[in-house]
């Protein structure tokens, strides 16, 4: 049961967000293969999986078969629990269903050991701060008794998805819709890794089309099959990557059909990011070899990155000039850019800043750190009185600090490097004496800042921006410090296009001019790179970029079945399912 950005409250902690009834066929026909199959579904809300599981078991069932099924069901809400009992209960094998109303970790550690083929289901997604004890020190527990090390950005999926996984049998299989987060986050980075050793085939579906209505996040399907034995000797896992446009598309055929028609890769375990595997065998190769090539180094060689000014109330730190005019705040005020479309080329200059200023736009940062109390003018103890009236002190930002209004972290960076990317990860140079606000990061360099700027204006970093940043729908690629950092760039900054001729260009809409002079002159004349190994760059770019925009949000189809029923006879014919 997806839950919503974590929110626990209304349906939502309800798991109000079901998979769709077509989905938990689908899945269920792909995980169990024998009438006799044990089946667990640790989260499984008003019961989609348990009822898909208990009609594909009834399917299966021949006079010659001799044992009997078992399909367990946990569901922490009680009446939810009931809903899933009561659903199972048209099935033809319901005597064999049992759901258990209670905490699943709580379930795992008291119960007598038993073992499944078959872990289906959809588990909640909640953050760490928000999961209730003691289940989340539970599970935490045991996702260290399994080696891992949670954090507190660990989301409660991760943990049913690693638990649920050690009661599978060698050779088992499971089946989960799991939030997109497991291709690309840093706190999944862990899991990744499990499950690269202990499957031996991994398959994600992913599809354009968003499965539940009202929700933000994205999913994916995850299809695995157990290696034979556990622990796993070897650290051979393969992975197959399918996306579909929508949701009908992804359901009209099997993903066995699916599985056999996308290129297999072999999972490394390192720290890449899952992301990389929609890209071809080819593609993937280059990006690792770039990694190793010895002219070639990362950002954090040249530069830092730090996030911008978090003020705890911009409306109150913000302000525009006849705000700073009108309380004669000229004093303590520093130049500020709070928007990425401020920034228009690769160079901000002190005279474009002035015309931000005169078109009444808030680039102004009140910065008071630098003056005692005493020193305030009228206008300013005027100002903080009206921001203690609408009560911004007590924020949780502002009353952390002694005193509230003075915001930490205040400094002038020599780049500004964009938090959030729609086509290129752009980096432009600071010459106007500003700060910014945390929509867009501080980059502080090593040498010439111009040359280390303009020496990312190339596709080797735009592709490896698009495999280290993360994106959550809509189109947005986001880039943390740390990751912005492990961004692919020469060792040695020679020859890129001067950034005063590039941020020209750039103006004019021609980015794409900028990036071809730079591929030609850096990376091939440079760095050495092939002309096919610098045209495969920008393919990689351009693919991965595309895929990202072309998530949209759409109306997920109805596929409700009437309870006490199967689904439709369509997607029983399913091809190679």
């Amino acid at each position: 049961m997806l839950m919503a950005n974590g929110v626990l409250n209304g349906d939502k902690v309800r798991g109000g967000y079901y998979t769709p009834p077509a989905v938990a066929h689908w899945l269920a026909r792909w995980a169990i293969r024998s009438a006799s199959d044990r089946v667990l579904e640790p989260s499984c809300g008003d019961g989609v999986f348990v009822h898909a599981a208990a009609w594909e078991l009834a399917r299966r069932r021949t006079p010659e078969t001799e044992r009997e099924p078992v399909v367990v069901g946990v569901e922490l809400i009680a009446s939810e629990a009931r809903k899933a009992l009561a659903e199972a209960a048209h099935s033809p094998v319901a005597k064999h269903v049992e759901v258990v109303a209670g905490d699943f970790f709580a379930w795992l550690t008291s119960t007598s050991a038993r073992t499944f083929d078959v872990v289906l289901g959809n588990p909640p997604f909640i953050r760490y701060q928000q999961f209730p004890e003691p289940s989340r020190t539970l599970a935490m527990q045991l996702m260290q008794a399994q080696g891992l090390q949670p954090k507190k950005l660990t989301n409660i999926w991760v943990p049913f998805v690693v638990t649920a996984t050690t009661l599978l049998r060698p050779g088992g299989r499971l089946a989960m819709v799991l939030p997109a987060e497991l291709l690309q986050v840093g706190y999944a980075a862990q899991l990744r890794r499990y499950l690269a050793e202990h499957f031996r085939h991994l398959t994600v579906f992913a599809c354009n089309e968003i499965f539940f209505d009202h929700a933000e996040q994205e999913v994916i399907l995850v299809l695995a099959e157990q290696k034979l034995s556990r622990p796993a000797k070897d650290n051979s896992c393969d992975i197959a990557l399918v996306e579909a446009d929508t949701l009908g598309e992804l359901l009209r055929h099997g993903p066995r059909t699916k599985r056999r028609k996308a290129e297999r890769k072999y999972v490394q375990h390192d720290s890449e990011k899952w992301l990389k595997y929609f890209l071809e065998c080819e593609e993937i190769d280059l990006l690792r070899s770039l990694r190793e090539h010895e002219a070639i180094g990362v950002l954090v060689d040249h530069a830092t990155i730090d996030v911008g000014i978090v003020t705890g109330r911009n409306d109150f730190f913000v302000l525009t000039d006849e705000q700073v005019q009108e309380y004669e705040l000229r004093d303590f005020v520093v130049p500020l850019v709070g928007r990425s479309a401020q920034l228009p080329g690769t160079v901000l200059g002190r005279r474009e800043h002035e015309e931000l200023v005169k078109q009444g736009k808030p680039v102004h940062l009140l910065h008071l750190t630098r003056y005692r109390p005493e020193q305030f003018t009228a206008g300013l103890r005027d100002w903080i009185a009206w921001g203690e009236r609408r009560g911004f002190h007590a924020g949780y930002k502002c009353r952390i600090r002694d005193p509230w209004y003075n915001v930490p972290s205040v400094w002038e960076p020599d780049c500004f490097f964009f938090r959030q990317i729609y086509d290129f990860p752009r980096v432009v140079l600071n010459k106007a004496g500003a700060t910014s606000t945390d929509t867009i990061h501080r980059m502080k360099c090593q040498g010439d800042s111009a040359r280390v700027a303009s020496s990312l204006y190339t596709h080797l970093t735009a592709a490896s921006a698009e495999i280290e940043g993360r994106s959550y729908g809509g189109g947005v690629l986001e880039l943390e410090p740390t990751e912005a950092e492990r961004l692919l760039v020469p060792k040695k900054l020679n020859g890129a296009m001067p950034l005063d001729e590039a941020d020209k260009l750039v103006r004019q809409g021609l980015l794409t001019e900028v990036l071809e002079y730079n591929d030609r002159v850096v990376l091939q004349e440079a760095l050495g790179l092939s002309t096919r190994d610098s045209t495969m760059l920008k393919q990689i770019w351009a693919k991965m970029r595309d895929r990202r925009m072309a998530r949209k949000r759409r109306q997920s189809p109805s596929s409700s079945s009437p309870n006490g029923t199967p689904p439709s006879a369509s997607l029983w014919a399913l091809e190679g399912v």
